[in-house]
């Protein structure tokens, strides 16, 4: 396509549309996207179909570790990975603001392909919008991801029960503070990049392991809000290891400087897993083995009251609260 800048035309289903979508989305991602069909089929093997849909609107599109491409493809597949499944197919919903300079777009779609091949998972449909200039943010991505899952796999939080054990698959906090420093708001820079990756190998290491309660992706809102959660399921208590939470020395630095939590800061890339007890040892090893060096047991939960706690270094404890006003906005 000769534009240079998307204009409203691209939007309106003929010649500058259809370039768009043959010159730059189709070739990015692949024959599996067939952009004659309304609706495309998909050939699911015998499980229970698990379906995810989400948004993305990250500011900037492009940042330290990726860009809004492969963090609508990592985000959808990881939901799907979570839930125990195995993705089988996307789908991308595309809204591109007027003036957005094509090359931006073509590098996103790029990136959105390569990051779905490297899942192994197709983008079977799609759709693009134009809105006009300054009702948009440049681009922004809806998706909805397929996946099948064995139906004897039970992960809920109903599952959790007292001294089951909380591990993080890795450190905390990469991704809000890689976006934060990519924004220049505060005058700070730093080589730190996103944790954006799917986890399609740590929750296959975990699923297949006794014991395994419930995972989840701590993205908006990140680790203490996923404890907040298993806290207001389940009635109980869930208590945080401080010391032994991975949190990069970057991120814990521009948090001090800046005042923010890394507890509550964006993961894109990591998995919260609860197990039994018993079950720990071996799914850190697991881990481990997939390739998750920093993932550690950070947490129990507890019969208690209904509390998040934090073990300090010093001893001490503090509460975590839930989170209220949102300290990175349109971190993903």
């Amino acid at each position: 396509m000769d534009a240079t800048h998307i204009s409203l035309a691209h939007g309106n289903g003929g010649r500058f549309m259809r370039e768009l979508i043959d010159d730059c989305f189709l070739r990015h991602l692949g024959a599996g996207l067939d952009t004659d069909l309304d609706a495309a089929p998909i050939d699911l093997p015998t499980g229970q179909v698990v379906v995810t849909t989400d948004g993305f609107v990250v500011q900037p599109i492009e940042f330290p570790g990726g860009d809004i491409g492969s963090l609508a493809v990592h985000g959808t597949v990881n939901d799907l990975a979570v839930a125990g499944a195995e993705p089988r197919a996307l789908t991308v919903n595309v809204i591109l603001e007027e003036g957005v300079e094509v090359a931006l777009v073509e590098r996103v779609a790029a990136s959105l392909g390569v990051a779905a091949a490297a899942c192994g998972v197709p983008v079977v449909a799609g759709d693009t919008k134009v809105v006009g200039r300054g009702e948009g943010g440049g681009i922004f991505l809806a998706t909805t991801g397929v996946g099948v899952r064995d139906p004897a796999l039970r992960l809920a939080m109903g599952e959790i029960e007292v001294g089951d054990r909380l591990i993080v698959s890795g450190t905390v906090g990469d991704h809000g503070t890689a976006v934060m420093l990519a924004r220049e708001q505060f005058g700070l820079r730093g080589d730190l990049t996103s944790d954006s990756a799917p986890l399609l190998a740590a929750c296959r290491a975990l699923r297949a392991l006794p014991g395994l309660r419930f995972m989840r992706d701590p993205t908006r809102g990140g680790l203490a809000t996923v404890c907040h959660d298993i806290v207001r399921a389940t009635g109980f208590g869930v208590r945080l290891d401080g010391p032994a939470i991975p949190v990069r020395d970057p991120v814990a630095s521009v948090c001090e400087m800046l005042g923010y939590d890394p507890y509550y800061l964006a993961c894109e890339g990591r998995v919260v897993a609860v197990v039994a007890e018993a079950t720990a040892d071996a799914a850190l090893t697991a881990l481990h083995g997939a390739g998750c060096v920093d993932a550690a047991v950070i947490g129990t939960v507890v019969d208690a009251p209904a509390r998040l706690v934090l073990t300090t270094e010093l001893g001490g404890e503090r509460f975590l609260e839930e989170l209220e006003d949102d300290p990175l906005p349109r971190i993903c």
